[in-house]
């Protein structure tokens, strides 16, 4: 068989051909490894499950190992978020979770994600022992299994709902009493993942209308990815519009990560909301604590954390890092760019189910659409634009791409001065005009991201070019 590569995110592979039966036991036996190694096995593991193929019948085997190795093993009794799977490693004091799920991947693809027992994404010295143990496991080729009767007769095996104490949980965290008396119409589209059904009766709860769009299992996605990005959000920007309301709320396939929709159908990227809700978060919390965000994500949220006397703490780009910060700084929100956050008294996981919620109270609260926000956040805080472009270059031109990265470090960069260079997470380039770039490669495969930002779209195109241009990612566009 293939190397079990095992990250922040897990493992992935494509269904049959290296996800099967077989592959998903040796990863379970190695994460029982290392919980029992680490002490944790007394407390138990969660297991999660999304809505792909056999996806719960991959949990079910996964449960067998784990129970065969002594675990005390929690299996949710219905597809679950991410978000919800990590809120039961919380809520029972568990040692661990486990979630079969490949997120936003194609249908063909299914995964195995390993949250620890803070709830949050695993950090690297945590996935690299359980890649360590998967690998023994492949050496020795020892499994233990245990069927499930017999684990539920021995106290060893529970299926568990969780789905009430996370949903009164999320209400805790709402301002509930902003939506009392008001009128909005959201269309809520999960994508046919995990997140069906949470949204609707969340808002539903909250007094608003409801309307809602591929709520149902498709192991296809309806022939497209489960990724809440602009260009597979058509259905939600025609049903936004045609419904009349006032926002449309998407979830990736594990409802981790979210994407919007204003009332007039323009997708609203994850930078704009963000600084919108931080904002909002200040003016109707009393929280006081620095605020963190990944390195190529928008930094208007400096300027409003420097606006409210607040610090801001810079992480690699992956959440992983911003829980990271959050659990040890006390940070009172956690963003990156790609839709992923979570706030003060959240679990430090992100979760796209609370942020959309926070979306709708901003709106209740204000009285105002996402557009009307967006013009008086500009009269406060200033303009601003960003754009990610992705990549994708040949295996062999990789390390020439990397060289010149390296030695890019320009006294001028778009007319601009260059008042500052870090490598927090690949290069980042700072301009004395506030305008930036952010370049870094993958890591998993041969593709190049390149961030920018800047104070209007002329400005942005300026920087982007010039840094295209003279990295040689142009010629692969």
């Amino acid at each position: 068989m293939s190397h079990i590569k095992f990250g922040t995110d897990g493992w992935r592979a494509i269904i049959a051909r290296d996800f099967t039966f077989a592959n998903c036991r040796v990863v379970a036996q190695g994460i029982a490894a290392y919980i029992n190694s680490s002490n944790l096995g007394k407390k138990g593991l969660v297991i999660g499950y999304d809505n792909r193929f056999m996806s719960k019948e991959f949990a079910e085997e996964c449960a067998r190992v784990l129970v065969g190795n002594g675990i005390k093993t929690f299996l949710l009794k219905k597809v679950s978020p991410t978000p919800v799977t990590a809120y039961a490693v919380h809520l029972r004091g568990a040692g661990g979770g486990l979630v079969i799920t490949a997120s936003h991947n194609p249908a063909e693809y299914n995964g195995i994600k390993y949250i620890p027992d803070y709830a949050g994404p695993a950090m690297p010295a945590i996935t690299d022992a359980i890649e360590a143990e998967i690998n023994r496991v492949l050496e020795t080729d020892k499994i233990y299994e245990l069927d499930l009767s017999e684990a539920a007769e021995l106290a060893l095996f529970q299926e568990i709902e969780v789905d009430n104490e996370y949903i009164n949980h999320i209400l805790k965290l709402v301002k509930c009493e902003y939506f009392k008396g008001k009128k909005i119409k959201v269309v809520t589209n999960p994508m046919y993942g995990a997140g069906v059904g949470y949204l609707d009766r969340l808002l539903g709860e909250l007094g608003c209308e409801v309307r809602t769009i591929n709520n149902h299992r498709d192991v296809l996605f309806g022939g497209t990815m489960p990724e809440p990005v602009s260009r597979l959000l058509g259905d939600l920007k025609r049903a936004v519009v045609s419904y009349n309301a006032d926002i449309g709320l998407a979830l990736d396939g594990d409802a981790d990560r979210f994407g919007i929709v204003d009332n007039s159908g323009r997708f609203v990227s994850a930078n704009r909301l963000m600084y919108l809700l931080l904002d909002h978060l200040l003016n109707t919390r009393t929280w006081r604590g620095p605020v963190c965000r990944s390195a190529g994500t928008s930094h208007m949220l400096d300027r409003v954390a420097r606006g409210n006397g607040l610090n801001m703490i810079e992480t690699p780009v992956g959440f992983k890092y911003i829980s990271e910060a959050m659990r040890e700084k006390g940070c009172i929100m956690g963003c990156e760019e790609s839709g992923g956050m979570s706030i003060l008294g959240h679990i430090p996981e992100k979760d796209g189910i609370l942020a959309s919620l926070l979306a709708v109270e901003l709106m209740v609260y204000t009285g105002k659409n996402l557009q009307e926000l967006t013009d008086e956040f500009n009269q406060k805080y200033g303009f601003s634009c960003s754009e990610r472009i992705d990549i994708k270059v040949s295996s062999g031109d990789q390390q020439t791409i990397m060289e010149k990265i390296q030695a890019f470090s320009p006294k001028i960069l778009g007319g601009a001065k260059v008042a500052s260079i870090n490598e927090i997470d690949g290069r980042k380039i700072i301009m004395e005009d506030g305008s930036w770039t952010l370049i870094r490669s993958s890591g998993t495969e041969p593709v190049f991201r390149v961030y920018v930002e800047a104070e209007n779209e002329a400005r942005l195109n300026e920087v982007k070019e010039e840094v295209l241009g003279i990295l040689g990612l142009d010629h692969h566009i």
